[in-house]
């Protein structure tokens, strides 16, 4: 079994990926990268992660069309607020697109304090609605070829490969649309879109089980991203300790608040800030391979203290994880072709 655990922390055989949702992804130079989130390949371009950072604000953007500016920033904001904005997002008349200049943190908070006055929708779901953002899959290697395949490198160009040498890494954009939210499991299906399939059946992935566990599974581990970054990847030990009927309120003040709630599991075990969306997979004797079976969802409020000291000196040493089970009707519907 060890060959398998190290083929799940293997760049070349992971399931193991990130979303981030690019603005200018089109503009190298002014690409901007935000809403990192982990997300999992499970076949056929179908990507899974967590729901709970799509309707999260991002505050303020980093460019704009020219036309929406005008339309819903410039005629709805204090007109003593105009100039403001105008010299903060210049326009550049080849693109027609107004963008982010370097802008002070009192100013910049002023433009967040007029956006949230006049209701601007800034929620990431929203922003990729309207073309400011999209969401892509990250793909990383030690070298400069996509999967050791120079073929299909010749697919990427400068809009989607990116060399990073400060981190040692070649950089790989995939664009990915959001197929379906489940808000209230907090999970998030994503489908790989204008991309050669090709690539899509490169990618390594990871079959689902809808077992419900119980607290004696053995074998059953987190892949996330390693202690340290967000480049290397990490497998560890986990266990269920017991099951939630569980029930939480995210707050969007845009669309409205919504509840977390469903059967959960409590998980014990190493898990990083930042881990959501990963996967916690289990190893089947029978098939000899790694199946996923739950998502990290949050953070559980059970805690460890250091020297009985509360102020910022607690860490967190349980999660939530959501079964995939919660989902399996739903989710089995978007991934069987429809029949004619």
């Amino acid at each position: 079994m060890i060959a398998k655990k190290l083929e799940l922390t293997n760049e070349q055989k992971s399931p193991l990926f990130r979303i981030m949702w690019i603005q200018n992804p089109n503009e190298p130079t002014r690409r901007q990268y935000d809403n990192n989130i982990c997300a999992f390949h499970i076949g056929n371009g179908f990507i899974l992660s967590v729901a709970h950072n799509l309707r999260t604000e991002a505050t303020a953007f980093k460019s704009i069309t020219e036309t929406s500016f005008q339309a819903d920033i410039i005629s709805k904001i204090d007109p003593t607020l105009v100039a403001l904005f105008d010299s903060s997002y210049l326009l550049d008349p080849a693109t027609n697109k107004r963008y982010i200049t370097q802008i002070n943190e009192t100013d910049a908070q002023k433009i967040i304090g007029e956006l949230k006055r006049i209701n601007y929708d800034t929620r990431w779901i929203t922003l990729a609605q309207n073309n400011i953002c999209k969401p892509h899959l990250i793909v990383q290697f030690k070298n400069n070829q996509f999967y050791n395949d120079p073929i299909l490198t010749a697919h990427f160009n400068a809009n989607t490969y990116l060399a990073e040498p400060a981190a040692n890494r070649h950089t790989y954009f995939i664009e990915v649309e959001l197929v379906k939210a489940f808000y209230n499991e907090d999970i998030a299906l994503y489908k790989i879109v204008n991309t050669n399939k090709d690539i899509i059946d490169r990618l390594p992935s990871v079959e689902v089980d809808y077992t419900i566990f119980d607290d004696d599974k053995l074998n059953f581990y987190c892949l996330q991203s390693s202690p340290s970054s967000e480049v290397g990847k990490l497998l560890n030990k986990a266990q269920i300790e017991g099951f939630i009927d569980h029930f939480g309120i995210f707050p969007d003040r845009i669309g409205g608040n919504y509840t977390f709630e469903g059967i959960r599991y409590l998980i014990k075990g190493y898990f990083r800030f930042g881990s959501s969306g990963a996967p916690y997979v289990f190893y089947d004797s029978e098939t000899d391979k790694f199946k996923v079976n739950a998502i990290q969802s949050q953070a559980c409020p059970i805690q460890l203290s250091i020297d009985n000291k509360r102020d910022g000196n607690f860490q967190y040493v349980n999660a939530i994880a959501s079964p995939l089970n919660i989902i399996e009707t739903r989710l089995q519907a978007h991934l069987t072709p429809a029949t004619v």
